[in-house]
């Protein structure tokens, strides 16, 4: 498919997406939106940066010009308020003045605003289950004309511990609604609730959801702890784009801010504490490029969309190997080219392997600066540390992006079987809205 033209879009939503330089649907959006225009029920999985966002949002768009009414007709439930609030922006492409603008409903801001919004007779609600559930306690807002539903990032719901709250919610809506669930990864909590919300769904898959995007660059240094700041600081200094540092703790996130910020790189940070003031104040920043770099906990490896993100380093190890991915997914996103780098020390190398074994890749090597007393052997080194530079066997955890050829089986995929339809579609470069 080469064009918008070619999906089932009334002329007004062309004419908007034209409008704003949106020609050429990405693979999850040519193969879902016709579907959830027709009504069925749809599960997609893809890799993160793929524009899975417009893939729900087209279909909501369609579904508000042809059946106008009062009351909320589409929910959009998401993990976090960072998420909720780019579908909103996301949103405002193609509704245009036919449309009403979204109803925020999110923890961790006024809800004043949010109120005023349903009660002014928003047909869109884009909302976090925390703050949805309670709205709905205290009658705040009705679901009972509900057409659409979107569990967008299901799966990240889950590991928040979110499933309660999304089953009390999906409770107080009618039962004859279509259901649209979205996720990156696909495992098999999601797959009970699949199983118990969505009617014969129509299955879009799109590549490997746990592996990188092939945009992206892939690498990884072992190096010695006390090193781990001036590598970092050498990674930063030789990119000249944005780089998005991860960590694994918001005390981390803070240390390392300040201390770049002292070495004269241009640094903010955004985490679980921080007020979500200061978080949207981080974020605009990055995107206007007043701060070239930003130093996140995994509250920012999903769902928010930042422009042109060049490198991806994983200061520390994630916890789980699927938040890996939505880490290195903020680089490499629409078709354009990334880095992703990853620093660990030797006795992380177990976490490492389990990590490439689970994701089924390898790491391409660095080039051998880090250590001017190393040497490469076997396409590795180390950057070791003051104590052991001497005794430094010079390996440097290295691996490419590609499957490992040896024959060893590293790919442990956790997507499980599904009812319903399955469509297939190859992954390919494209542009698109996430």
């Amino acid at each position: 498919m080469q064009t918008f033209s070619e999906l089932p879009l009334s002329p007004y939503t062309q004419e908007r997406l034209a409008s704003a330089g949106f020609r050429t649907p990405t693979p999850v959006q040519a193969a879902a939106i016709g579907p959830a225009i027709e009504g069925k029920d749809v599960l997609g999985t893809a890799q993160t940066g793929t524009g899975k966002t417009l893939a729900f949002l087209l279909p909501i768009v369609e579904h508000l010009l042809r059946h106008p009414g009062n009351g909320i007709a589409a929910m959009v439930l998401v993990p976090t308020r960072e998420l909720a609030m780019q579908v909103a922006e996301d949103f405002e492409i193609p509704r245009g003045r036919k449309l009403g603008p979204a109803a925020l409903v999110v923890g961790g801001m006024a809800e004043g605003a949010q109120i005023a919004a349903l009660r002014r007779g928003a047909r869109v609600a884009i909302a976090t289950p925390g703050r949805l559930e309670d709205f709905l306690a205290r009658g705040l807002v009705r679901l009972r004309d509900l057409k659409i539903l979107v569990l967008d990032e299901a799966d990240r719901m889950l590991d928040m511990g979110f499933l309660p709250s999304i089953r009390r919610i999906v409770a107080a809506t009618p039962r004859e609604r279509q259901t649209l669930c979205f996720s990156a990864t696909m495992e098999a909590s999601v797959a009970h609730l699949v199983n118990d919300y969505l009617r014969k769904p129509v299955r879009v898959a799109l590549g490997s959801t746990l592996k990188p995007s092939e945009n992206v660059r892939v690498r990884a240094c072992e190096i010695a702890a006390d090193r781990k700041p001036e590598v970092l600081g050498q990674l930063l200094a030789k990119e000249s784009g944005r780089c998005l540092v991860f960590t694994r703790t918001r005390r981390g996130a803070e240390r390392l801010a300040k201390r770049l910020n002292r070495e004269g790189f241009s640094a903010e940070r955004i985490h679980g504490d921080r007020t979500q003031a200061q978080r949207n104040s981080a974020l605009a920043g990055f995107q206007e490029g007043r701060y070239r770099i930003l130093v996140a906990t995994d509250v920012a490896a999903r769902g928010v969309h930042v422009d042109d993100v060049a490198h991806v380093i994983n200061y520390d190890l994630p916890d789980v190997a699927e938040n890996f991915i939505h880490r290195v997914g903020r680089t490499g996103r629409a078709g354009r080219m990334g880095v992703a780098t990853t620093l660990f020390s030797r006795e992380q190398r177990g976490d490492v392997r389990e990590l490439e074994r689970t994701l089924g890749l390898r790491m391409e090597p660095l080039a051998g600066e880090w250590d001017a007393a190393g040497t490469p052997s076997r396409g590795r080194q180390v950057a070791a540390g003051n104590e052991e530079r001497r005794h430094a066997s010079s390996e440097c955890h290295s691996r490419s992006a590609a499957p490992n050829g040896s024959g060893e089986d590293l790919g442990r995929s956790t997507l499980v079987a599904l009812p319903g339809e399955f469509l297939q579609a190859r992954m390919q470069a494209g542009s698109g809205t996430d």
